[in-house]
């Protein structure tokens, strides 16, 4: 009983530990200027909508997925139960709806890619030949 728990248990450490060791970077729509961390902890929590005066919307993979998971502890300096209570009550508050969400980075980077001013993150080796990152980590 045990030792498929332990396997699953595994299993999901390896995923989670293969999307930490990937570099993950912010990539925008072409168009989209470079940033900096600072501006980017501000976009991703609602506090400014705009990189450089260009209007920006940023996007997000669902709760859970292990590149998202990396996003928030590096970019953001939160665990996905802080970053979700933080929109909760940002919400209630009026001040905002959290950014959409996409299944997968393959959804995710085809929406930034099509949608002016959008703003994602992905694996580095993810990404389309001439993507615009406008962030490195």
């Amino acid at each position: 009983m045990k030792r498929p728990q332990l396997l699953l248990a595994f299993l999901a450490c390896l995923v989670a530990g293969t999307a930490l060791a990937q570099e993950i970077v912010v990539f925008a729509h072409r168009g989209m200027p470079r940033s900096d961390a600072v501006t980017l902890k501000r976009l991703y929590t609602g506090r400014i909508v705009s990189i450089n005066q260009l209007a920006a919307r940023p996007v997000n993979l669902v709760a859970g997925h292990p590149v998202r998971e990396a996003f928030l502890a590096k970019m953001l300096a939160q665990d996905e139960r802080e970053y979700t209570a933080y929109w909760l009550v940002r919400r209630y508050v009026g001040k905002g709806a959290p950014p959409a969400e996409f299944a997968t980075v393959d959804e995710l980077i085809a929406f930034v890619v099509s949608t002016p001013g959008a703003v994602g993150y992905a694996p580095a080796s993810q990404l389309p030949a001439g993507s615009n990152i406008i962030f490195r980590p």
